[in-house]
């Protein structure tokens, strides 16, 4: 007779082994329903679409036009056929995107105390806010903060190095040192990098960033009497309640005032900055409490409409499938040139092959490949934005109107020019941009890194764009930024600017559908393994540490 312990040993040992068989075959079985999935995206079924998506018939697809209508018309017939459910209003595949002019009556101050001293600045009179300054608030901050010229350019540059700015008040002069050249985008998006990236919660800075495009800009149309005062002051889609971090721009009187109890004067600073000196220093401003008082009143002067598509596959799972992977592209693009052409030229229609005819088309493989393929647990839900290019109209209204509850989406994957390589370069020919990926959730980049190691053939994953000192400033320039801003854990895929880039030779001949569908199939793994995920992916909101030279994954803290 056999010892009973060794028997229990036994039995543990076939158990166990007989779990392990089940684990792999469920992960077997898992992975072949995700390939059979995958296998539907082919570079045939890609080019039928953009054949369409970018043909002389659309017209160039711009926003507001006839020829977009019949691109959302085509992008609901094919996901319609493949069972894929509306997502948009009345039970349609449309939400309609009110774009609203709006007039400004702007009463907003801010309040400026220096060691118990108190001035308070009128917008207009010494202080200038935005046209648009959001829902009416107050914000209070005693947390004050110079740095300098505000800029991170690059390792030789960064004005924020070793600095905390969360939660605090930032302030910055001048337009940089002479040494950094032309730095026009970096200037005019100094308020973008302090709150969207640092975590300021207000930002000071000096009339000089009038010339950037910064706060403050005139009315559209300017002027006195007639029609010209029913010109609106901004243009947008978002919901005008919701509240915005405060950006002013101050007067010389201002800023003298608010410097007045510091170690330096503001006119030895100004002066340096004027001089563009190679840096500035840096400082607390000590005993300095900033009150902004933000009230303003809307009036819409005119509204014009246009529509996103909007699908979703549900998920297999009771619970989960309540929770969305978002998967999404812009479909409009520039429309065609009017009056006379330049000698010579005869196409006048920009056919946006690339830009986003690509994205468009790769969205609409991907809702059938959902549609018609294994499920996963999650539910998918695929949105094509209109207006990206007169300013991300679509997926701002998406993101403040959602069709779906926006809590309830834990990832963002945006395709935006992924037909082609960066410059038309050979070496290129195996390379995607991967941007944001690591920005709002390590796991999210990690899940990225593991979907690619599993192809059969991976991409090359380049990071460049995604480094926080990128020049085109990417991660903020298309659609998956309307979710990054409510910390929805996003990537956005990309494969770079070539010469046909907005212009009329962006066209379907170019396009590599090759590289497209390879590209696809990676998307399709990572929306499929964070759709099968039993958590969402873990927010860590860590920021760009995937940068130039970048490879691999990232350990979480």
């Amino acid at each position: 007779m056999k010892n009973p312990r060794v028997l229990a040993l036994s039995l543990a040992l076939c158990l166990a082994s007989a779990s392990a068989i089940v684990t792999r075959m469920a992960s077997g079985q898992a992975g072949l329903a995700q390939n059979r999935g995958a296998a539907l995206i082919t570079p045939e079924r890609l080019r039928e679409y953009l054949t369409y998506i970018s043909s002389d018939d659309l017209e160039g697809r711009n926003t507001f036009s006839e020829g977009l209508g019949l691109a959302a018309a085509y992008i609901a017939d094919r996901i319609k056929e493949a069972g894929v459910k509306p997502g948009g209003d009345h039970g349609t595949y449309f939400q309609r995107v009110s774009v609203l002019g709006v007039k400004s009556t702007n009463r907003s101050t801010l309040t400026v105390e220096v060691n118990g001293r108190t001035r308070t600045f009128r917008n207009g009179e010494g202080a200038s806010f935005p046209k648009n300054v959001g829902g009416k608030q107050t914000v209070t901050l005693n947390q004050v903060e110079f740095v300098g010229y505000g800029l991170h350019l690059d390792a030789g540059h960064n004005d924020y190095k070793g600095l905390d700015v969360k939660g605090k008040a930032v302030v910055w002069l001048g337009t940089g040192p002479r040494a950094i050249g032309n730095a026009q985008r970096f200037i005019g998006e100094r308020a973008s990098l302090a709150t969207d990236e640092m975590g300021a919660l207000a930002t000071i800075g000096p009339a000089t960033d009038r010339a950037f495009g910064a706060a403050n800009e005139p009315a559209a149309g300017g002027g006195r009497g007639g029609a010209r005062d029913a010109q609106p002051d901004f243009t947008t889609v978002q919901n005008l309640d919701l509240p915005q971090k405060p950006e002013v721009i101050a007067s010389d009187e201002l800023l003298e005032f608010l410097f007045s109890a510091a170690d330096m004067k503001y006119a030895d600073l100004k002066a340096k900055a004027d001089a563009r000196e190679e840096s500035l220093p840096r400082f607390v401003l000590k005993g300095v409490k900033l009150t902004f008082n933000i009230d303003a009143d809307y009036q819409v002067v005119n509204t014009r409409y246009t529509r996103n598509i909007v699908g979703i596959v549900e998920g297999t799972d009771p619970q989960l499938k309540n929770t969305y992977v978002a998967f999404g592209a812009h479909y409009d693009h520039l429309g065609y040139m009017q009056g006379v052409l330049p000698a010579g030229q005869t196409d006048r229609i920009f056919n946006g092959a690339d830009d986003d005819g690509s994205g468009t088309a790769t969205i609409i493989a991907l809702a059938r490949a959902f549609a018609l393929g294994p499920k996963p647990k999650r539910s998918l839900l695929f949105v094509w934005h209109a207006g990206e290019e007169r300013g991300l109209y679509g997926s701002r209204y998406f993101a403040d109107y959602p069709e779906v509850p926006i809590d309830r989406i834990v990832t963002q994957l945006n395709i935006d020019m992924i037909g082609r390589n960066k410059d038309n370069l050979e070496s290129e020919s195996n390379a995607v941009y991967a941007v944001g990926s690591d920005r709002i959730s390590t796991e999210l980049h990690n899940i990225l890194v593991g979907a690619n190691e599993s192809l059969s053939r991976p991409l090359r994953i380049n990071y460049d764009m995604n480094d926080s000192t990128d020049p085109e400033r990417i991660y903020y320039r298309s659609d998956h930024f309307s979710y990054a801003a409510k910390g929805i854990p996003i990537i956005f895929f990309f494969t770079g600017l070539h010469p046909d880039y907005h212009r009329v030779s962006d066209s379907i001949e170019k396009i590599d559908f090759e590289k497209m569908s390879h590209i696809a199939q990676l998307v399709y793994t990572i929306g499929w393994n964070v759709a099968n995920l039993d958590h969402p992916p873990a927010r860590d909101f860590l920021g760009p540490r995937m940068g130039k030279g970048s490879t691999g994954r990232l350990s979480i803290r």
